[in-house]
């Protein structure tokens, strides 16, 4: 693609969001390419930052992003005092504000059809309008969106495989072309002397700082470059080490494409390339790409989601409630439930904000479905948690362990956590660095410690009951009680 040298504005500004990169931003593409001159503006969100716990990792991730943004719209840029323009507002009060004072005919930003964004920018859309300014934004998140994937009666899909397969069928090498706009980015303007502030910090939006430093991937559009070259000689083992937590075998870059510090074109280019090739682990991997389309578009069509069951027959479940589920609850969050497996997983999510997808899968089914808790807790602790949590992908996710989402896995599927740790972690090597008591344990015995070492006994230094609970649920009784809670599906009264 090529930019025409005649802008149809003066002045334009980009709002960043969830695309913190210069590299094929289709938003940033096309506002150089209309635009003599181009602001840069990022907002801290007070709406969104305030909900958020005062420790999270996600804010820490965002702000280094934004100082390497800033460097790279710097370095870019023939102007001594171009840069990112970053403040801590409300963005339905700040882009319009921007906007007026910054002088600019029209507003570009990528597409965010998360409901509440969606919302923000209709106000957004009817503010600027008001003020003569041109609002525009773009397809940028997702490789298809909205209603570019349906059915031959013009219908959403429901269900993935033939999703999957319409979406293969549809698309073609020009729909994950690059959008260079790098020969135009000296038309990012210099920032009036009043907005040449620094980034602000964590402290004086009122946010701790974290153990960021310690989590699998480095930060920024840089990052995510190194992690696909670290990916790359990795990518045709995908399929064969993608379900093992103890191996290096994910890419580790869903926070990159949540912030969008990495192009979702150019992850569809490199595996749909590869599975051209007979590559199985590009095959795989592009599958799991395609999941995330798949999961954006039933948000897009079914907002209900984010309030309950996409099969509605499933809000009529009743949960555990009162003391006893708190209880429940709070020893999964803690990784105090007996189970080695899902205790080091939710020790994983907790100590780095990460946790490996197929543990995501053994932890959610054993809230849901040993313990009876109702997925929208789990959802929600994923959604505080994860530094790596898109509103679409993780609702989908729980809705599927549950059985109550779209081509989710039946209801009478229930994982069992000793067979998927014996499965997945044979070596107990995963369970072993997060449950680090457990370091001189026999292997096999941590799948189900309490079935080698009795209650009150000690081997190697731990103490069952003591030093490591006992099960706080019977697997075999959890698995009865769940086959007659989901009966009302079944037998409504």
């Amino acid at each position: 693609m090529t930019i025409p040298s005649d802008p149809q504005f003066a002045s334009g500004m980009m709002w960043f969001r969830r695309d913190l990169r210069l590299q094929d931003n289709k938003a940033l593409y096309f506002a150089l390419q209309k635009c003599k001159k181009l602001h840069a503006v990022f907002i801290l969100d007070t709406n969104i930052l305030s909900a958020l716990p005062t420790y999270d990792r996600r804010v820490e991730f965002i702000l280094k992003s934004l100082e390497a943004l800033d460097e790279a719209i710097k370095g870019a840029s023939n102007e001594k005092q171009s840069g990112l323009i970053v403040q801590f507002a409300s963005a339905i009060e700040a882009i319009p504000r921007l906007a007026i004072e910054l002088g600019v005919d029209a507003v570009f930003a990528n597409h965010d059809d998360e409901p509440q964004s969606l919302q923000r920018d209709a106000k957004i859309r009817g503010e600027l309008a008001q003020k003569g300014i041109h609002f525009e934004t773009h397809k940028d998140h997702v490789l298809f969106e909205r209603s570019e994937v349906m059915t031959l009666m013009g219908t959403p899909y429901g269900v993935f495989t033939p999703y999957k397969n319409a979406w293969l069928k549809k698309i073609q090498s020009k729909d994950f072309q690059n959008h260079d706009a790098s020969a135009h980015h000296s038309r990012f303007s210099a920032r009036p002397p009043s907005l040449c502030t620094p980034i602000p910090s964590l402290d004086s939006m009122g946010f701790q700082k974290t153990n960021l430093s310690e989590l699998l991937f480095p930060t920024g559009e840089k990052g995510a470059q190194k992690l696909i070259k670290d990916f790359k000689p990795r990518l045709s083992l995908y399929k064969d080490t993608r379900d093992f937590p103890a191996i290096k075998g994910p890419s580790y870059l869903s926070t990159h494409l949540r912030f969008g510090t990495v192009s979702i074109r150019q992850l569809v280019s490199l595996s749909w390339q590869a599975s051209q090739e007979d590559n199985l682990g590009a095959s795989t991997w592009l599958s799991e790409l395609i999941w995330r389309d798949f999961y954006h578009q039933i948000l897009h069509h079914h907002p209900r989601v984010v309030h309950g069951a996409f099969k509605p027959e499933y809000d009529r479940i009743l949960w555990e409630s009162g003391p006893k589920a708190k209880k429940l609850f709070q020893a999964w969050c803690l990784g105090e439930t007996g189970y080695p497996l899902v205790d080091a997983a939710m020790k994983q999510i907790n100590q780095t904000g990460y946790m490996h997808n197929r543990l995501r899968m053994v932890v959610a089914s054993f809230l849901v479905k040993d313990l009876g808790i109702d997925w929208k807790w789990g959802e929600a602790y994923f959604a505080t948690h994860l530094n790596d949590f898109d509103l679409a992908a993780n609702n989908g996710g729980w809705q599927w362990a549950s059985s109550s989402g779209c081509d989710a896995q039946p209801y009478f599927r229930i994982f069992n956590p000793i067979t998927q740790s014996e499965k997945f972690d044979p070596d107990a090597k995963f369970i072993k660095k997060y449950l680090p008591a457990f370091k001189d344990w026999p292997s096999k015995a941590l799948h189900a410690p309490w079935q080698a070492v009795p209650k009150g006994e000690t081997l190697a230094g731990v103490q069952l009951g003591k030093d490591y609970p006992m099960p706080i649920i019977d697997h075999a009784q959890a698995r009865e009680s769940t086959l007659k809670r989901y009966s009302v599906i079944k037998n409504p009264s």
